[in-house]
């Protein structure tokens, strides 16, 4: 045993978390008041998945800094340890921790790459070596107590998940999906998509959320219209009020149109999450009179056609 018979075990390691999707930055979503909550509660529920006990790892704070998400984590008992580095290893930590985020963001997937560091060593590089990755994070001792925001956090996801049980059955709901990752999400037919089906020109259309290849064909073909279908997309989205649109062309203004028409669309992704629907991106381009891109988009026709 490293510790003495009368010291408890306690140690200390990062989890550096990073997003191989572009259009999803964690900093961005973690520091974001509304996106916040849901971030914290996905790490929560990912750490306890981890070691079998939502008290088995402490999240003592949550750094931000791009692209990384950098979690300050604390071990307590050495077996708790122990099995967090298992899962680690087996990648079920990663696994859980992308359910975790795609339900509570409401988002299609969200692919990770994670990184473990105790002190300047890399735990990767070691991960077979049990014993040695907990000698490294058993000499980290925790150099602070928890930060305030992570208590706050952790009393917020209490309350509203005595609040969710009272009200409404979403809680069971939210679980069933939870310990279902396997489960296409959102599942078709669900409360969460508003509409299963739309039409345009006269044919029918499944109703999906966008995804990368929408997003990119988005900011490649809409030129300068990027802003006349924000402005049509602003009446259901509050992200993208006036100022919004105004801010993303000052700010994008070096970089050109298709940065500029990417932004604004990933804005309405990040806000709207699930609701983020081909649908509603559909009627919007119909409004501004962008038809041959809502084809593109709909696989009607081939790029030459649309210029």
């Amino acid at each position: 045993k490293m510790a003495g018979s009368s010291a408890p075990w306690i140690g200390s390691a990062y989890l550096f978390l990073q997003s191989t999707c572009k259009t999803i930055v964690l900093p961005s979503l973690y520091e974001s008041s509304q996106k916040k909550p849901s971030v914290f509660k996905a790490l929560k529920l990912a750490l306890a998945d981890s070691t079998g006990s939502v008290n088995g790892v402490d999240m003592l704070k949550v750094h931000c800094s791009y692209p990384h998400l950098i979690v300050q984590l604390k071990f307590c008992k050495q077996e708790n340890c122990r099995r967090f580095l298992q899962s680690y290893r087996e990648g079920a930590l990663q696994e859980s921790l992308q359910n975790h985020l795609q339900v509570s963001l409401a988002m299609t997937t969200v692919p990770l790459e994670m990184e473990l560091k105790a002190g300047n060593e890399h735990l990767d590089d070691m991960l077979k070596d049990e014993d040695r990755c907990l000698e490294c994070i058993y000499r980290e001792k925790p150099d602070r107590l928890r930060d305030e925001e992570i208590t706050e956090l952790e009393e917020c996801l209490k309350s509203l998940i005595v609040h969710q049980s009272i009200n409404n059955n979403m809680a069971v709901k939210d679980c069933a999906s939870l310990n279902s990752p396997s489960l296409p999400y959102p599942s078709q037919g669900s409360s969460l998509a508003p509409q299963i089906t739309f039409i345009f020109q006269g044919q029918q259309f499944a109703n999906r959320m966008l995804t990368p290849d929408d997003h990119q064909k988005f900011a490649k073909l809409v030129s300068k219209k990027w802003k006349q279908v924000g402005r049509s997309l602003q009446k259901t989205c509050r992200a993208l009020r006036d100022p919004v649109i105004d801010n993303l062309a000052l700010e994008y203004d070096r970089e050109g149109l298709y940065e500029q028409a990417y932004q604004l669309l990933l804005r309405f992704i990040q806000s709207e999450g699930k609701k983020a629907t081909i649908a509603r991106l559909i009627a919007a381009l119909e409004e501004n009179g962008l038809i041959s891109l809502a084809e593109e988009l709909l696989g009607l026709h081939s790029n030459e056609d649309c210029s």
